[in-house]
């Protein structure tokens, strides 16, 4: 099966070419809920099959498992056949399973602890420890992960953490794109305001963004993107259903950014529901096709956990969306007039 690209080569240096639907390996790293290596190379097998070559990692994802259930799956498949990005910012340190991070977000992973480091020995050591985990000599993106507000908990703190990356971090990202052992770098993160403070003061090339521009959220429309537009850099959509409710739909208990929705969601999702509706769409295939009408977009990465998951996932890359879905969401106050 092939799946839709786009070909990115800000650089003129041959560039990257990603499939339009993406695979977000956070929920691979058993996010929320423990599965067997069995039914994770199931699930990426699916997607494989399916056409999907673009793989989205990171240290952080399940402390490591998700990069080492990348490597089985990965290996003897030919380098070049697909696009493959993972993050630098946090270290992982041995510890006993009782200490370990995220308790109830990871389950059944190695007992770590988190640092972030954004430094330039920290972001060369996240990318020899990467490369490991992965089995792989190379990388085609590094993204500089979780440099944002909600990650951070303070302005200050935030403010010391991307001084740092400016500071070290970011000259290693420079010098291993220089040397060719990156294709491209910028950062991953769940808020697109500091994204736009590093495009104003670095030389980026493609930021994954996260829950910041979906069907439920355009803000970033007002600058951020029209910046990368101007610039030739490119959008990953990491959590284009914003942690579930524009997949499952305005139902109690519904997740929106990783927490239960709260009441003002739930009603503006009713009512995109029912536009899309009236077109006999599917508000998940409407919610994956939206963010890659803007020209910055390369890929949409939802999480699959499941073959379910998985196969929606692959249904929403292919559906037909009329063009009256989106004027009558525009009409009706729920989309921004701007957006493409």
């Amino acid at each position: 099966m092939t799946l839709q690209t786009n070909h990115w080569d800000r650089l003129e240096n041959g560039g990257l070419t990603f499939t339009k639907l993406g695979m977000g390996m956070a929920p691979l790293g058993n996010l929320y809920r423990p599965i067997s290596d069995e039914e994770a190379q199931t699930v990426l097998t699916r997607a494989w099959d399916a056409g999907v070559r673009y793989f989205d990692t990171a240290p952080l994802y399940g402390l490591g498992l998700s990069e080492t259930r990348l490597n089985s799956f990965l290996r003897g498949k030919d380098r070049d056949s697909y696009v493959l990005s993972t993050k630098v910012g946090r270290l992982l340190k041995v510890t006993t399973p009782d200490l370990r991070d995220g308790h109830n977000k990871w389950f059944n992973v190695p007992a770590r602890t988190e640092v972030f480091d954004y430094t330039y020995d920290g972001v060369m050591r996240s990318v020899e420890f990467s490369l490991e985990r992965l089995g792989l000599d190379r990388i085609d993106i590094l993204y500089a992960h979780d440099i944002d507000l909600v990650n951070h908990g303070s302005r200050l703190t935030l403010d010391t953490k991307l001084a740092e990356f400016m500071a070290g971090g970011y000259h290693a990202l420079v010098s291993l794109r220089g040397q060719g052992v990156i294709k491209a770098f910028g950062a991953g993160v769940n808020e697109w305001q500091p994204c736009q403070w590093l495009v104003e003061r670095g030389d980026f090339d493609i930021f994954l963004l996260a829950g910041r521009y979906t069907l439920l959220e355009q803000e970033a429309l007002g600058s951020f993107l029209p910046l990368c537009d101007d610039r030739g850099i490119g959008i990953v959509i990491g959590g284009p259903y914003n942690s579930g409710v524009l997949a499952s739909g305005p139902k109690p208990g519904a997740f929106y950014n990783y927490e239960r929705a709260p009441n003002e969601i739930l009603a503006r999702v009713s009512e995109i529901e029912k536009v899309c509706a009236a077109h006999t769409v599917r508000m998940v295939d409407a919610a994956f096709q939206f963010p890659l009408r803007h020209p910055a977009v390369l890929s949409v990465i939802p999480g699959g956990q499941g073959l379910d998951e998985m196969e929606s996932n692959i249904s929403a890359e292919s559906a037909v969306i009329p063009q009256g879905l989106w004027s009558d969401l525009k009409s009706a106050g729920l989309m921004r007039e701007d957006a493409p």
